[in-house]
């Protein structure tokens, strides 16, 4: 994503060799573990703009490396204006995928199949299409094992750095008034329950959460900071994808245990919630759909009567474009959750 630069690097050398002693010096003088760690991420956060600003980028992404093992991209429209409204869509990867696998691309012979199974960039830019008047900023986060709850258990630190993460880059991003959007697939559920676990209640500027078949690790220690979101701040919104991996089969071995997936987990996470939201329930085809009265907590329930894996078609047939608008003016339009991929035009 990134393209070394030339001798402007070179010029930047000096200062940047300066400016590390000092901070190194810095950070050796705070006592407080915490402001030590704040410190270190806000460091790494201004190297890291140095060092963006010293290469040539491909036009609306910039890429980069925090503390050392996650990298950072973020996709702004081409079209960006600070003056505009924006929203901010922190997606965190599933495990085993890197950045460019999940944005996708056109499938060539010799070509990783992951590259073919969620398209974000793809879905990225029919949503854009269809909000023209907000700026629409996507913000992958990868680590380098590739899997956001090992990375938790390597880094017991992670109920400061995730939320420290999320503020920083948001402000990275200079806007009218932003609003963030929390999101990611598989392992990347794992990510947003770090962040949950980090703050003491959800901030205001967070509107949407979205668990595109991640949420593995819901428990009800969650469910009171979600239920003062959804009740305290306005315009909150809660959507779940999941499929019945309770009775899938891979090599006619199941795929979870029957209390481990993402079936049993969103189960429990609707039953937390209807003890104090009225729900309606929906079948269609082979979807089964909960909704609040005012549409803002949706869960989507794919059956699965042949015990196949639908792990990644909950993302590919327009789940992500699904996940921003669900609930909204824009649902299913020009679009249907679970159908043909109306981003085709866009990979």
């Amino acid at each position: 994503m990134i393209i070394p630069g030339n001798s402007y690097e070179s010029r930047w050398l000096p200062i940047q060799l300066f400016s590390a002693l000092y901070f190194f010096l810095l950070v050796s003088s705070a006592k407080q573990p915490k402001l030590k760690t704040n410190l270190t991420i806000s460091i790494a956060f201004l190297f890291s703009v140095l060092h963006i600003n010293a290469q040539k980028i491909i036009p609306g992404i910039d890429s980069f490396r925090i503390h050392g093992d996650i990298k950072i991209t973020i996709d702004k429209p081409l079209n960006y204006s600070s003056h505009k409204k924006t929203i901010i869509v922190f997606y965190a990867l599933p495990n085993g995928n890197t950045t460019e696998q999940t944005m996708g691309k056109k499938i060539r012979d010799g070509d990783d199949w992951r590259f073919d199974i969620q398209h974000i960039r793809a879905q990225t830019e029919f949503v854009r299409k269809i909000l023209k008047r907000k700026n629409f900023v996507v913000v992958y986060l990868e680590n380098n094992l590739k899997s956001w709850p090992a990375w938790k258990q390597k880094h017991p630190g992670f109920l400061q750095l995730i939320p420290h993460l999320v503020d920083s880059i948001s402000g990275m991003v200079k806007s009218r008034s932003t609003i963030i959007y929390l999101n990611g697939h598989s392992g990347g559920g794992s990510f947003i329950f770090g962040y949950l676990q980090g703050v003491k209640m959800i901030p205001e500027k967070i509107k949407r959460i979205s668990f595109l078949d991640s949420d593995y690790g819901y428990d009800s220690s969650y469910y009171s900071k979600l239920k003062n979101w959804l009740q305290q701040v306005k315009g909150s919104a809660l959507n779940i994808f999941a499929y019945n991996d309770s009775i899938a089969l891979y090599n006619e071995k199941p795929v979870v245990s029957a209390t481990g997936g993402t079936w049993y987990r969103s189960h429990l996470f609707l039953k937390d919630l209807q003890n104090d939201f009225s729900f309606s329930v929906k079948e269609d085809d082979s979807l089964v759909v909960y909704k609040s009265r005012d549409r803002r907590i949706q869960f989507f329930f794919k059956t699965n009567p042949d015990r196949k894996i639908f792990h990644t078609q909950q993302v590919e047939l327009n789940g992500f474009i699904h996940s921003i608008f669900c609930g909204t003016k824009y649902d299913s339009r020009k679009y249907r959750y679970y159908s043909g991929r109306a981003y085709i035009s866009y990979i």
